[in-house]
C-alpha cells in the first residue's frame, strides 16, 4: 500500500492548532449557535424556556450540560420544517431519512451550510489520503440520503474527478472501476464486500485494481473487516462518520497515516459523551453515548443531539482535534436477548473468526413460545461450500457466539451468495417478534 502521510502544507492551520485555540473557537461559535437557535427557531426557544436556560448562561464549554438534549423524535414531531432556523426560502437543499421506522427526519441546508459541508468532506477525503486530481468512485446512494451528494460535493471541492455511480448495478461497478481506474472509492463497507464478490465472480484480481483508498461509512464496521478489505484490494480502508441530523458524512474521519479512531472536526461540531441511562456527561476516555452540538450550521442548528452511537473520546494524534473510537454499536440498535445485550458488530466479529464463512450476515429475531430466539444467517466461502463443511462452520460460529457473547443462537450457513445482500446501508437485524400491545 502507498505511503499516504500528508505533505508539508497539506493541512489547514486549525487541524494542528493548540487545544486552547480550539477551545476558544468552540466557545465563540457555541455562543453564536445557541443564540441563533434560540432567536430563530421557535422549537428551541420553547425547549430552552422550558428548561429554564438562556444562551447567556453559557460562559464556558462545561455550561453546555445545562441545556436540553435534542432527539430524533423531535425532528419527527416537527415534521417537515418545524426546526428550521431560517425562512424556508433561504433553504438551498433538503435531505431526509428513509422514514422506515416512522415519519422521516427532514434536514435543511443554506447555501453556506452546503459550502461548509463540502469543505469538511474535502478535509475528510484529504485526511484519508485523497488529493486534488484523484478520480473518486462514489457508490453511496444519491437522493434524499446524504451519503452520495455529500461525498460528491466534497470530492469536487477538493478538486477531484467524480464518478457518481450511486449504489446498485454491482457488475457495472466493477466494470467502471476497471475501465475508469479511480484511485478512491466511497461506499458502505457492506456493499464493498458485494463489489469484492463481483470481482471474484468476473475472475478479476482485486489487488490489481487501481483503488488505493476506500472511505467507508454509514454503518458500523470492525477492524477485522478493515483488515479483510485492505488485504483483498491492497488498499487503505478508512472510516468516515456523519449523520444527516448533524450534517451528513464528514463530521469525523480517520487519518490514513494512523487509522486509530476518527478525528472529529471540532471547529464545526462540539462532541460530548454521556451516560445513556442518566444523560450525565462522562469524562473523555469513558464509553457512552455520543452527543453533538453544531457550531456553524444556519438552516438547522442542532443542540446536544443524542446520536445513540456508542463510543468514547480520546486525545488527538495525527490532528489536534479529539478522536472518537470506531462505533461499537448503537444504544437503540442493541438487542436484548434473554437478558443479554448484543450488538450486531459482536456477531460480525465472531463470523470473521470462522475461516469457512464469508462476511455477509443477517440476524433474525423470533419468538418461540415465551422465549426470544436468534438465528444468524450467513454464508459459506467457495472453499467451504459442501454440506459437511457448512455444518462444521455453523457449529463453530454457534460455539463462538455462546462462549464470547454468552447467548445460544441457531446458525444457518447458506451456500455462497445465499445470505442477504445490501446495495446500500446493510439491514443487519430483522425482528419478527410480536410487539407489546
Amino acid at each position: 500500500m502507498e505511503d499516504l502521510a500528508p505533505r508539508p502544507g497539506d493541512l489547514e492551520p486549525i487541524e494542528t492548532a493548540s487545544r486552547d485555540e480550539i477551545a476558544a473557537l468552540q466557545l465563540e461559535r457555541l455562543q453564536w449557535s445557541l443564540r441563533h437557535a434560540y432567536e430563530n427557531s421557535p422549537f428551541y426557544r420553547r425547549r430552552f424556556d422550558d428548561q429554564g436556560v438562556h444562551p447567556d448562561d453559557l460562559t464556558n464549554l462545561a455550561d453546555l450540560a445545562k441545556f436540553p438534549f435534542t432527539q430524533k423524535t423531535d425532528l419527527r414531531d416537527t415534521y417537515p420544517f418545524g426546526m428550521f432556523a431560517v425562512p424556508r426560502e433561504k433553504i438551498a437543499r433538503i435531505h431526509a431519512s428513509s422514514g422506515t421506522t416512522g415519519k422521516p427526519t427532514v434536514v435543511g441546508y443554506t447555501a453556506r451550510d452546503i459550502d461548509t459541508w463540502a469543505s469538511l468532506v474535502a478535509r475528510s477525503i484529504r485526511a484519508s489520503g485523497g488529493r486534488a486530481g484523484d478520480i473518486i468512485h462514489v457508490a453511496y446512494g444519491y437522493g434524499l440520503f446524504t451519503g452520495g451528494l455529500g461525498a460528491h460535493y466534497g470530492a469536487e471541492k477538493l478538486g477531484c474527478t467524480v464518478i457518481p455511480i450511486s449504489g446498485g448495478m454491482t457488475e457495472r461497478q466493477v466494470t467502471l472501476i476497471t475501465d475508469f481506474r479511480p484511485r478512491i472509492i466511497m461506499v458502505t463497507p457492506s456493499y464493498m464486500l458485494s463489489i469484492l464478490d463481483e470481482f471474484h465472480r468476473q475472475g478479476i484480481d482485486p489487488r490489481e485494481s487501481s483503488l488505493a483508498v476506500g472511505i467507508f461509512g454509514a454503518e458500523p464496521w470492525t477492524n477485522a473487516m478493515r483488515a479483510e478489505i485492505e488485504e483483498a484490494f491492497d488498499m487503505h480502508a478508512v472510516d468516515i462518520y456523519g449523520l444527516s441530523e448533524v450534517m451528513g458524512p464528514g463530521v469525523a474521519n480517520e487519518c490514513v497515516e494512523t487509522k486509530d479512531g476518527l478525528h472529529i472536526w471540532e471547529d464545526h461540531f462540539y462532541p460530548e459523551v454521556i451516560d445513556p441511562e442518566t444523560g450525565a456527561p462522562v469524562a473523555d476516555g469513558q464509553m457512552g453515548e455520543l452527543v453533538f452540538t453544531t457550531l456553524t450550521k444556519e438552516g438547522l442548528p442542532i443542540i446536544r443531539y443524542r446520536t445513540r452511537d456508542l463510543t468514547r473520546l480520546l486525545p488527538g494524534t495525527a490532528r489536534s482535534m479529539r478522536r472518537m473510537e470506531k462505533i461499537t454499536g448503537r444504544s437503540d440498535d442493541m438487542i436484548i436477548l434473554r437478558g443479554v445485550n448484543v450488538f450486531p458488530t459482536q456477531i460480525e466479529e465472531q463470523i470473521l473468526k470462522c475461516a469457512g464463512l464469508a462476511p455477509h450476515f443477517q440476524i433474525e429475531l423470533t419468538r418461540e413460545g415465551r422465549m426470544d430466539a436468534m438465528c444468524v444467517h450467513t454464508e459459506a466461502t467457495a472453499a467451504a461450500a459442501s454440506d459437511d463443511a457448512r455444518k462444521a462452520s455453523a457449529k463453530e460460529l454457534a460455539h463462538h457466539i455462546k462462549s464470547v457473547i454468552g447467548i445460544s443462537a441457531r446458525v444457518n450457513v447458506h451456500e455462497p451468495g445465499g445470505a442477504p445482500r445490501s446495495e446500500g446501508k446493510a439491514r443487519r437485524v430483522v425482528d419478527t417478534r410480536p410487539k407489546a400491545e
